[in-house]
């Protein structure tokens, strides 16, 4: 059986690039300026900035994955409230965060080529032409940041309408039946 083909999204890129994300960032982190980070880091109430960002950007990256990629974010973990941040799994994505001293960018580049020595398709998700550069070419098709967001924009609009439609469509069983099967269910209720 042959193994699917790898995402990997390149996580603040994606959390900073587009506003889907960006608007999730707390309002005390500036939008993201890398000063209040910064400050926030050394929050001793352990707060976390980018958490409902990231809860975001995995909830949605499992869905576009599903049954298709085997999907991996990847985070600097420079800066980070810990330098001990776990790397985990949830939804079916890895979550991984950078060592300190090591850029996101270096992961991305190491999960790519082992991608590569296995022959596995990769779809990567970044706006950093760095990186798109680096690691680009076959077997490896990039997206922007952007074209993500705007693919789970369309399927929340998909499920939006699905929903709704569903709760507009017939509830009862007389609903549901024909008009010749209503007449006969009437007959036989002496209607």
């Amino acid at each position: 059986m042959a193994r699917r083909a790898l995402l990997v999204v390149d996580g603040y890129n994606v959390i900073y690039g587009t506003a889907r994300y960006q608007g999730l960032i707390d309002e005390h982190a500036g939008a993201g300026a890398l000063a209040d980070v910064a400050h926030l880091s050394r929050d001793p109430y352990g707060h976390d900035p980018f958490g409902r960002a990231r809860e975001a950007l995995v909830a949605d990256v499992a869905a576009y994955a599903q049954g298709t990629y085997d999907a991996v974010i990847v985070y600097d973990g420079a800066g980070n409230l810990s330098d001990e941040r776990p790397n985990f799994s949830q939804a079916g994505v890895r979550v991984i965060f950078s060592q300190t001293g090591e850029s996101a960018d270096t992961v991305i580049e190491r999960l790519v080529t082992r991608a590569r020595h296995e022959n596995r398709d990769v779809l990567l998700v970044t706006s950093d032409n760095t990186i798109r550069f680096t690691v680009g070419g076959v077997p490896v098709t990039s997206i922007s940041s952007q074209l993500l967001a705007i693919d789970m924009d369309v399927v929340e609009q998909d499920v939006t309408t699905a929903r709704e439609e569903r709760s507009h469509g017939r509830m009862t069983i007389e609903d549901r039946l024909s008009p010749e099967q209503r007449e006969k269910l009437w007959k036989m209720m002496g209607r």
